[in-house]
């Protein structure tokens, strides 16, 4: 039951369509883009360790667990020249889009890293995120997500700060928090964000002056981002990476239909809407999405490929209770309770096989059922309230609650969803008793770990959930 071999064809059946997919790539090279034959010449950053000051600024980021882990966190400052680029031709939404490099400005700016203490347990694999700033300020969401499936299994974590309000933010930024410690750091613009998230990825593979991780030999880095860091990633997929070649795999969380802007002017500034991803590259793409998402990433809906793969998480908010912890969430000031549902879970099954995909490609991961949206573009809901189609998970299959990913405020408490809990009679009506209950979440915990969406790692915590509920009085 909680066997984890992936479903779909033969290995060599596989490996021989993975072949000829890549050498189809090779042969695109020149009319899939200009960019896959130019070199990228600005170089690596060099690397410094920041001193005074209040320390590393991590805001809503639970380091709790890393003491058990072995973990440590460090900061360090990398900067030198950025690039920007401009578009090549016309795009299309199809995701092939040429650049040409254009100016260049230089920056200074920040990482942090999450590793172990002990490079034993170090799994080669660098999960590289792109610092979320919607709030104002550096956030880490996939950290959230995923902290516990990268310390069991022995990731590195780094979170960058590539984005302009993150340094200079007028209320939150580094600088304007803590001049002491953030004061030298300098940023262009987002036009070079993405250049600055390059070299990122270089500054680990080969450090220039301090070494950000300690000595540890980095085989392969995944680039992460969620939200607003995942359209941007979209759009560094599409063109940007094959120039870079930076990052070995993508993880895109909770991206729109379309991909913000490239260069300030031109074509790159108005990018096509919706913008499906790229399938003419080698590189690994696992979107994952969110029930919130879902309404406004549906236009960029496309089918799954040899390097593409996009899932859908019924019950799911874009940000839920586990990511912002019960004490953020009392703070956060949300009108009914946000999520509870298991997007962590989930999210813990992405990184793994996104890793298994990128170090073998012919282990694809399983593809998505797709959330159901009524004619007017709604999430279709069964009796429960709860939604229909996606990724099932026990809590959803057999519900004590309606878990949505909508109907919360004011604010950004709209990304945070709801969860209503049932009734006592409510309860009665769907199982009779909490034994049956019980017994009906453990088939129905069988299935999701059956459809392999569901990690067996995560299966002995998913089942305490329901032993450990009771109906209410």
């Amino acid at each position: 039951m909680f066997g984890r071999n992936h479903r779909g064809g033969a290995r060599g059946a596989r490996l021989a369509a993975f072949v000829a997919m890549t050498l189809t790539c090779a042969a695109l090279g020149s009319s899939a883009g200009a960019v896959s034959a130019q070199s990228h010449l600005v170089g690596v950053p060099t690397v410094t360790v920041p001193s005074g000051g209040l320390g590393i600024l991590a805001l809503q980021a639970d380091l709790s667990e890393m003491p058990q882990f072995g973990y440590v966190q460090e900061e360090y400052l990398y900067g030198g020249t950025a690039q920007a680029f401009d578009a090549v031709g016309t795009y299309s939404n199809n995701g092939v889009w040429p650049v040409t490099p254009s100016t260049t400005a230089p920056y200074k700016t920040r990482m942090i890293v999450r590793r172990p203490s002990d490079p034993k347990k170090f799994n080669g694999t660098v999960v590289v995120e792109w610092l979320n700033v919607t709030a104002g300020f550096d956030t880490s969401p996939d950290w959230q997500y995923g902290r516990i499936e990268m310390m069991r299994k022995g990731y590195a974590w780094v979170g960058v700060t590539a984005q302009l309000i993150g340094v200079q933010g007028p209320l939150l930024g580094l600088k304007t928090i803590d001049p002491a410690r953030y004061g030298s750091l300098t940023h262009p613009g987002d036009i070079y964000s993405y250049d600055i998230y390059t070299q990122a990825g270089r500054a680990l593979r080969t450090p220039v002056g301090a070494n950000p991780l300690a000595g540890l030999r980095v085989k392969r880095l995944i680039a992460d981002g969620e939200s607003q860091s995942a359209s941007r990633m979209t759009t560094y997929v599409n063109a940007i990476s094959p120039l870079s070649h930076a990052y070995d795999a993508y993880l895109i969380h909770s991206r729109s239909a379309g991909a913000p802007s490239l260069s300030l002017t031109g074509q790159g500034a108005t990018l096509p809407n919706p913008a499906f991803i790229r399938t003419d590259i080698s590189t690994p793409v696992l979107v994952l999405e969110a029930e919130t998402d879902i309404p406004r990433y549906a236009p960029a809906r496309q089918a799954d490929s040899q390097t593409f793969r996009s899932w859908e998480v019924a019950g799911t908010s874009h940000a839920d209770l586990y990511m912002l912890g019960p004490a953020s969430a009392g703070v956060l000031g949300c009108t009914l309770p946000v999520n509870s549902g298991p997007h962590h879970y989930i999210f813990h099954t992405a990184l793994r096989d996104l890793r298994r995909w990128m170090l073998k490609p012919w282990r694809l991961p399983p593809s998505s059922p797709r959330i159901a949206l009524d004619t007017a573009g709604n999430v279709w809901r069964n009796q429960d309230g709860n939604a229909i189609g996606g990724i099932r998970t026990p809590q959803l299959d057999e519900p004590i609650a309606t878990l949505s990913g909508f109907g919360n405020s004011p604010g950004l408490c709209g990304l945070f969803g709801t969860t209503t809990p049932f009734t006592r009679a409510q309860l009665i009506a769907h199982y009779g008793n909490v034994d049956q209950y019980r017994l009906q979440f453990l088939l129905a915990e069988a299935r999701a770990l059956d459809s392999k969406f569901i990690l067996g790692d995560d299966a002995s915590t998913v089942l305490m959930e329901a032993a450990t509920f009771n109906f209410p009085a």
